[in-house]
Order: C-alpha cells, then structure tokens, then sequence
C-alpha cells in the first residue's frame, strides 16, 4: 500500500489551480473536484454552473504584474489589466504547464465533508451522470472561492421591476435600452455596472449607503497597485495621510460629485478601482443617490425623502462566505467579522485542513493563494511546523490586522498584499524555502533552498 498522502482540493478556480500545482510538485495524490466544465472558476464567463461573477467587459482591477503567478508570467502581450478571456485562457495555460489538468475531475459537485478518525477527510461527491461516490483523503484543501453566494439587500415594501445581482450581470444588451437603472453599493461591481449601463440606459442611478475611497486604475503612468508598491516601506498612517492627499489634488473633494465625504482614511477599506466613474458622474451619465429606504412597486424611496422609479434595480451588494459542503454546525464563517484561522488558512482544531485563496487583499489573491498551499504541502511533507499555539497565534493575528479595516463581514478577511505576502514568505523561510523580494513592477518569486542532511 503506497504512503503517499491523498488530497482533495475543492474548486480549479485560480486558488485550486495552484493548490494542485503544489501538491503535484510535493510529490502528494491529488484529485480536484470541479462542478464547472473548465477551470478558471469565478473568471469563466456564462459558466454553466452559474457560479461566475464576470460580465461580457469585465476586466480585472489588480495589475498584471501583481496578478500574474509568480512562477508563471503572463504573455507580454497582454495589456496592464487583462480581460476576462485572456485570464481564463492565462489559467488553462497553467494548469497544462503543471500537470494540475490531468487530475481534475470536472463537472463533479462536492456535496459533503466530514472529519474521520485520524484527521482524515470523508468526501461525497456527485458525478455528472448523477452519481454519487464517496472518498477518503488525508487532507483537504478548500478552494471554493468567497465571491460566488450573493448577499441581497432587504428594505421595507415590495419592488416589482426587474431584480438582479451583480453575480448575474453578464452585460447590458437591448433590454436595457432606455430603461431606469438604479445601481446599488460602491464597490467595484458597483462603479461597473453603473458605468457599463449608461452606455445604454436612459438613466442611471447610483445608491451608496457608506462613503468609499476611488482610486484610479493609473498613477502616473503607471498601474495603482505598482505605483503603489513602492511606498509598502512607509508607515501605515503617513501612508494613509499621502493617498488621502493625492486623491483630493486628483480628484477634488467628493462632495463635488454629489458622494459622500469618507472621514476614514484609505485602505481602511477595501478599495473602489474605476477610473470611468467619476468621469461618468460630472458628465451626468450616472447620478449619486443616497442609501434606499423603502420600495414600492417600481418607486424607490431614498433616505433623504426623494422618490425615483426604477424599471431595473442591479444589486452590487458583496457576498457571504460559505462552504455548502460543510454541516454549518461543524464549520461556518457566514457571519462572522474576523475569520479564526491562522494566516487565513490553519484551522486549529482540524491539522489536515486548509484553506487557500480565502483572503481579500489590498492587491491579487491568486500569487498568494499560491504561497499558502505551498505552506500546506510542506506540512504535509513534515517540513513545516505551524505554530505550537495555534489559538494564540491567530488571536493575535486578528489583534493586529495590517490595517485598521472597518469592522462588518466585508472586511472579514482583509490584507494588505505587501504584509502578507511577507508574512507568508517567513512561514515558508521556517521550513526552509527562500524567498526573494518582489523585483520592481513584479510579485517577486520563490525558489526551493537546499535541504538539510539529517
């Protein structure tokens, strides 16, 4: 009987891909479980899962070069921020370059999980046929994503009109010519429905219950997220204080385009990347509205007293985070507003389970994700030591969050990329890989150290 330790990973979205990849590398059993008929997850667009998020012109709002795998460059040819056609073909790519597509099981659904005798794992999973079959694995990677369960909004009354998700939006087509659009949230899903439906819509209404901080997509030249980087050595709040400057000589005080003035600092949240909106809102091709109060029938009622009819109401309202395969009794993050799980990824009760991808950084999650389950695999293989009090280790984790993020389920799992890609480097430096420092415009790269004789 072969010693090889067995792993499930759930999901080949971007963080799966890489979870694959390392325990393919580490020399691991691996099988992936897709319910998809490609990989890619949230970026394959009309998935047949209804699982995507991306619309027709979804673009990403991270730069390719702090994108990108870092063992894996993306063309040359692609633009500064690819599309979603050019990211799913990017991870096929990928997953042909590392093998991961010879061991994912496409169009199989996870339907169960639960913990064995031993820190093994008990996997139900579904066929394409409609067949169920059960697995054993040592160890479980859950790379089911955390932008794929729609919250929805509640309000007083009844809407009638035509109701939909940002989840849902796959674009604006003749339906929505000369239609009402009331957009809600201001985040990026937000910021890009609304400009994507003014290119049709007769009008277009944007309702933000918080004030938001908007970047654009180039500072001085350059993608945000590089220029960016090379201030990760100043301190926190002359950092904060420097944005906050920059963005009102770019841009002007908000109050200008009928938004909300934001009394907290930037990256105190998670960013808006538009450089469309602003432009869209001083144009008058999409208006600012304030938080909805009530509806009723097509009427909405803001909180300020106005009333507008709206003939299609898109909700760009985030999403939970949730493991449908889990029993809720044993695991369920839904609500809660710090994650317990050290560097986003160790469970303390339960060794043989990781989570990969479950972050949202100030940045890309995919060369992290990559880091992570890099970790994972050397613990398996007895290389890396989590720890000794994991508990401790977490709660002072969460004590001392990179930022200070709003609270709220949004911000649950917030990062700065920059932090926590060094966080991560020290774990995997403990069980003896080097890491090199991001080269300028790029994530940086690791590389295997010489192992130790015993």
């Amino acid at each position: 009987m072969s010693s090889t330790k067995r792993v499930c990973v759930i999901g080949a979205g971007p963080s799966g891909l890489a979870a694959a990849k390392n325990c393919l590398a580490s020399g691991l059993e691996v099988v992936v479980y897709e319910k998809n008929d490609q990989v890619g997850g949230n970026w394959v667009f009309n998935a047949s899962t209804g699982h995507s998020s991306v619309y027709e012109n979804t673009h990403i709002i991270s730069s390719k070069a702090w994108s990108e795998y870092e063992d894996y460059p993306m063309p040359t040819e692609y633009p500064e921020y690819p599309s979603h056609r050019q990211l799913q073909a990017y991870f096929e790519g990928y997953a042909h370059r590392f093998g991961v597509m010879d061991v994912i099981r496409f169009g199989h659904t996870v339907e169960h999980v639960a913990p064995l005798p031993g820190n093994a794992w008990e996997v139900r999973v579904s066929a394409p046929d409609g067949t169920t079959s059960t697995q054993r694995f040592d160890a479980l990677m859950v790379c089911n994503g955390h932008h794929w369960d729609p919250k929805y909004p509640s309000y007083e009354g009844t809407y009638t009109g035509r109701f939909l998700h940002s989840h849902d939006f796959k674009g604006v087509d003749e339906s929505w010519r000369g239609k009402r659009v009331l957009v809600i949230g201001g985040g990026n899903s937000a910021c890009d429905v609304a400009v994507e439906s003014a290119r049709l819509a007769r009008t277009v209404c944007l309702s933000m219950r918080s004030p938001q901080w908007f970047f654009p997509k180039f500072l001085f030249g350059q993608p945000t997220d590089v220029f960016a980087a090379k201030s990760a050595w100043v301190p926190a709040k002359i950092r904060q204080m420097t944005f906050r400057v920059m963005l009102h000589l770019l841009q002007g005080p908000y109050s200008r385009y009928g938004l909300p003035e934001n009394p907290r600092p930037p990256l105190t949240q998670h960013p808006t990347l538009n450089s469309d909106l602003l432009d869209y809102i001083r144009h008058g091709r999409v208006k600012p509205r304030k938080g909805i109060a009530r509806w009723d029938g097509l009427d909405v009622t803001f909180s300020d007293g106005t009333r507008e009819a709206f003939d299609i109401i898109c909700a760009c309202t985030g999403f939970w985070t949730t493991f449908p395969f889990f029993d809720e009794s044993f695991i369920s993050f839904k609500r809660l507003e710090k994650i317990p799980l050290y560097r986003k990824m160790l469970h303390p009760a339960h060794p043989t389970l990781y989570f990969i991808g479950l972050f949202q950084p100030l940045g890309c999650i995919w060369p992290l994700a990559d880091y992570q389950a890099r970790i994972a695999c050397l613990e398996l293989l007895g290389a890396y030591r989590r720890p000794a009090k994991l508990e401790a280790a977490i709660a002072e984790e969460i004590a001392h969050p990179h930022y200070a993020f709003d609270g709220g389920q949004r911000h649950a799992v917030e990062v700065d990329y920059g932090k926590f890609r060094a966080e991560l480097a020290r774990e995997l430096r403990s069980a003896g890989v080097e890491i090199g420092a991001p080269p300028a415009g790029r994530a940086g790269h690791y590389k295997a150290a010489p192992r130790k004789s015993a």
